[in-house]
């Protein structure tokens, strides 16, 4: 495992990121400890079937923006 400080991470970002995929990097800060964690793939592609299309988003969210702003 890896101890690093924000600062490393920012000015390194690319090579910590690529350590993480191998081993445990934490980025310690104040007292607090960061974990970077990697995974494959964090959306499924039953994430994405059951996901809502733009047009079934803009469906349900236009009609409450409208009645938000609604002057009646």
């Amino acid at each position: 495992m890896i101890v690093i400080s924000p600062t490393e991470l920012r000015n390194q970002q690319k090579k910590y990121l690529e350590m993480a995929e191998t081993q445990p990097v934490v980025v310690k800060r104040g007292n607090k400890l960061i974990h970077l964690v990697v995974h494959d793939r964090v959306i499924t592609d039953e994430d994405i079937r059951n996901g809502l299309t733009k047009e079934e988003l803009l469906s349900r969210v236009l009609p409450r923006i409208e009645k938000l702003f609604d002057k009646k």
